[in-house]
């Protein structure tokens, strides 16, 4: 837990800062240290320090304006100043100033180690509520929609963008992407958002229901027709219809959308009368729209319909400084729904949180904090109270991958595998893992591109 846990050390004394970094590493943090104040000030400036312990008397620069310039540049950052007997007044100002506290020389390590673990569960603390205010300031512009990486800043942007226009969107993402959350977004934000939202899973909707789901249908218009019913577009006239799983329609069933996409008109089954609607539409898959119009199975002409303003949502494991925000989140939602106690993740709990490659995306994150909230008594969640596959999984370093332009996506998934497994010295399932398949389907494409190991 504490390795991730960096304390930089700043005196001009060589013996006060090696004594101090030994006790330090004794208790598992990482010591760092610097011998005068522009030297700390460069480190700050480069790297993140959860503590700084400094000394108020440096050669270089008054410690005072070393801690203002901490805060300045690094505000979650918390700091213990060191002072002579002599100098307490100056420590008391320090505190004045923004430090923690004050440790008098000589150091007493007894409490040196508790400022140490004071000041840090401080700093936890205040992360945390950073974290908890971010959340609710996206929150609130974009209903659940959850997370600050450039990615997702980039949609917010785009949302903005297409609100006031009736021009058609597809939303592109793996599962669990939150692909839903997009589409209900813009649909708050524009004009019709106080006309309905109406959902259809075109994958979970047989092909023999699909005319009378979307168009209605008249009192006998088939066996069973007791009674007339409205369909999904006239549900949804002057509001949103959004089509999940887009990719799933059949070919006639796409070339009876397509009809309807583009004259906002049907008639019910069995009816003779032209029904017209105003209607917004949002489509979302996580297929290959492109490849499926190359295979045949997709329609070009609805494709580019539909396909007016993309939006892709990238998958949970390129945006992982989103995670924290969305753990905090899950956490204070569960806790309310089941009327539990609020419960915090620890670091090393969440490092490991952060480090899961999460195949199932969001949805998946969301399920294993729901169980944590029901199953854990503890008020901190602990590494050990987590599923046995995000404790085990394999700690992810993104490197550098360089591929020249004019590759094919087959052959640059080729050899995204083949580095994945040179890294990992060919174990197949810790590739998977890193790669966010199955193991199966790793084997599947080690087979078909032929790679050798």
């Amino acid at each position: 837990m504490q390795k991730q846990t960096s304390i930089l050390i700043v005196d001009d004394e060589i013996n006060i800062r090696a004594a101090i970094a030994r006790i330090v590493e004794k208790q598992g943090f990482q010591a760092d240290t610097a011998e005068n104040g522009q030297t700390a000030l460069s480190q700050i400036e480069n790297n993140f320090f959860h503590l700084v312990i400094t000394d108020l008397k440096l050669p270089d620069m008054n410690g005072l304006d070393v801690l203002k310039k901490i805060k300045e540049r690094s505000p979650e950052t918390e700091v213990v100043v060191m002072t002579a007997y002599g100098t307490i007044e100056t420590a008391v100002n320090a505190i004045k100033g923004g430090a923690y506290d004050y440790l008098t020389k000589p150091v007493e390590k007894e409490r040196l180690i508790l400022l140490i673990d004071k000041a840090l569960e401080r700093q936890y603390l205040s992360q945390e509520n950073h974290r908890l205010r971010e959340s609710l300031k996206i929150k609130n512009r974009f209903e659940e929609m959850i997370g600050k990486s450039d990615s997702l800043k980039k949609i917010y942007e785009t949302i903005d963008q297409v609100v006031e226009s009736d021009a058609a969107v597809l939303i592109t993402g793996e599962s669990g992407t939150g692909k839903e959350l997009v589409a209900r977004a813009i649909h708050q934000r524009s004009g019709r958002k106080d006309q309905p939202f109406i959902t259809l899973n075109c994958g979970a909707l047989p092909e023999t229901l699909f005319e009378s789901e979307l168009f209605g249908y008249e009192k006998g218009a088939f066996t069973g027709a007791v009674s007339s019913k409205m369909g999904r577009f006239e549900l949804a006239d002057g509001g949103v219809l959004f089509l999940d799983e887009i990719g799933e329609l059949n070919f006639k069933n796409q070339v009876d959308f397509l009809r309807v996409l583009e004259t906002m008109e049907f008639r019910r089954l069995g009816g003779t009368k032209l029904v017209h609607v105003n209607v917004r539409f949002i489509a979302a898959t996580n297929r290959n729209l492109i490849e499926a119009v190359g295979n045949k199975i997709f329609r070009e002409d609805l494709y580019y319909r539909i396909n007016v303003v993309p939006i892709h949502l990238p998958p949970l494991r390129e945006r992982k400084e989103d995670i924290p925000i969305l753990v905090e989140y899950f956490l204070r939602e569960f806790a309310s729904i089941y009327h539990r106690e609020d419960k915090t993740a620890s670091p090393e709990t969440m490092r490991l949180l952060i480090d899961y490659s999460w195949p199932g995306n969001i949805r998946q994150l969301k399920n294993v904090i729901e169980r944590e909230v029901i199953l854990v008594r503890d008020k901190i969640l602990l590494p050990e109270h987590l599923p046995a596959e995000i404790q085990n999984s394999p700690i992810v370093e993104v490197k550098p991958f360089h591929l020249p332009v004019g590759k094919s996506l087959e052959e640059i998934e080729k050899e995204v595998i083949a580095q994945t497994l040179r890294d990992v010295t060919h174990h197949r399932e810790k590739a998977a893992k890193i790669l966010g398949i199955s193991t199966r389907a790793l084997q599947y494409k080690i087979k078909s591109y032929g790679i050798k190991e």
